[in-house]
């Protein structure tokens, strides 16, 4: 019993008195920002705004520094399983249920996040982004507002922390700054910013959504999204760009680099997992049974939007609102949209991070993932090679996995990794002692087999 005592007291984690001092930092701004779900008018202006997210950054900053500027290249992830939050403790549990519950109200009930109809002032949460709405885009803020600069800034911070954790990896640093770039300035400022100036006006959505075509835009081709598409020559373009990112972009970019070209250094979600989620990235399952939902799951999710898509089209270019005597709208678009727009790729894809661990959309459910996984899996340059001969078979690289792949399988064999649901963001060669892994672009002949079988390979980037 003592033996155990010593060894929970020596993994539990200490905080120095700069870490506090940050957590008190960003702890402060949080508070200001709950204390608008109240209401509290006192609060409802701009300079508490900038002093909000100032607390929160400097905290997140301060804290990220003073966390890993001692600590020596290599694996830093001693104590995940001693930490109630990383560990899926009460903590976790408790962050978990706020997140889950902040989305399901941001879908649903966003007049509890203080939204009201646009005669009226907003309230709330809602009221207190109002001045950097109209800064932004000169009309007051919306709940998709509020909710895009809080994930913006959630992934620029914490992107942060994670390229302090991680700086001796050109690899990381490179892609954690492509990320988080996208994010904020193609995501988020862009349209926010072109709408303001009335570029493209009534087309504001082209710009949202420049970054994402079919299957991941799910409303791509939809009745009212082609209309404001074919009556602009900004929504033409949309639909010349969007045509071409998923027939000829998406194959050719996932043939030489993989689907880590979008999943790992431009999407949003992939930001957000990589970043806000990489204290849970150990907990996806590697379980057999779990690789076999995830397979079936994914690809069922990509089916369906196939079905709602060739209905949908049906519909446009017939004129008809039903099929088969059923509503095209409440009986395929609808479902769609609430079942894996919102409720898998939101509540359940961010909610649960600190219980299921920060890849469950991208992995279970990802239309986009799924689509570019075919090419990965049968068409790609793309694979992790492996040297076998060198692996201890610590484990490391499977635990770190957030895609739920048992890397160590494949280093014990030596055989080169090629996997559809690789996202190609190199964790497990970083937290390699040996230099085991290294992710490569290579011929595509052979690169199922040992690497001693392939010749001119190129390294790009591993560890």
């Amino acid at each position: 019993m003592a033996i155990s005592n010593s060894i929970v007291n020596h993994d539990q984690v200490y905080l120095s008195g700069t870490q506090k001092f940050a957590i008190a930092l960003s702890g402060t701004g949080l508070f200001l920002l709950l204390l608008t779900l109240f209401n509290l008018q006192i609060l409802m202006d701009w300079k508490f705004l900038v002093l909000s997210v100032a607390l929160i950054a400097s905290g997140v900053a301060l804290y990220s520094r003073d966390l890993y500027k001692e600590l020596p290249p290599g694996i830093k992830n001693n104590g995940v399983w001693f930490r109630s939050l990383s560990r899926r403790g009460g903590i976790a549990w408790f962050v978990g249920i706020v997140l889950t519950a902040f989305y399901v109200v941001l879908y649903w009930f966003p007049s509890l996040l203080g939204l009201n109809d646009a005669s009226e002032q907003n309230a709330g949460l809602i009221q207190f982004f109002d001045p950097l709405s109209q800064l932004l885009r000169s009309s007051k803020a919306d709940q998709w507002f509020v909710y895009g600069s809080l994930y913006s800034l959630a992934i620029v911070l914490l992107a942060i922390k994670f390229i302090w954790k991680y700086r001796h990896s050109r690899y990381q640093v490179i892609r954690t700054l492509s990320v988080s770039l996208f994010q904020l300035l193609f995501a988020y400022l862009i349209p926010e910013i072109m709408q303001g100036l009335n570029i493209g006006a009534g087309n504001s959505f082209i710009f949202k959504d420049i970054k994402h075509f079919w299957p991941l835009n799910y409303y791509f081709f939809e009745s009212w999204h082609l209309d404001n598409m074919l009556g602009s020559n900004f929504g033409m373009f949309y639909l010349t760009w969007g045509m071409f990112g998923f027939l000829v972009l998406t194959p050719f970019l996932t043939y030489f680099l993989g689907k880590r070209w979008y999943c790992s250094w431009v999407c949003g979600c992939g930001g957000l997992a990589e970043t806000a989620g990489d204290p849970f990235r150990h907990l996806s399952s590697k379980k057999l049974s779990s690789w076999k939902i995830e397979r079936w799951l994914i690809h069922g999710v990509l089916l369906y939007i196939l079905l709602v898509t060739a209905v949908v089209l049906y519909g446009y270019f017939l004129g008809r609102s039903e099929i088969f005597g059923v509503s095209i709208y409440h009986y395929f678009s609808k479902p769609y949209g609430f079942l894996i727009g919102a409720a898998f790729s939101g509540v359940l894809g961010v909610g649960f991070y600190p219980i299921l661990g920060s890849r469950v959309w991208c992995r279970f459910g990802c239309p986009m993932a799924a689509y570019m996984g075919l090419f990965q899996r049968f068409k790609s340059r793309f694979r992790i090679t492996t040297n076998g001969g060198q692996c201890i078979s610590c484990g490391n690289c499977s635990t770190y996995c957030e895609q739920g792949i048992d890397v160590r399988w494949y280093a014990q064999r030596g055989q080169n990794i090629v996997r559809s649901s690789c996202v190609g963001c190199g964790i497990c060669s970083e937290v390699c002692p040996r230099g085991v892994l290294n992710l490569e672009n290579g011929p595509s002949q052979g690169r199922t087999k040992s690497p001693n079988t392939l010749v001119g390979n190129h390294s790009f980037g591993g560890q």
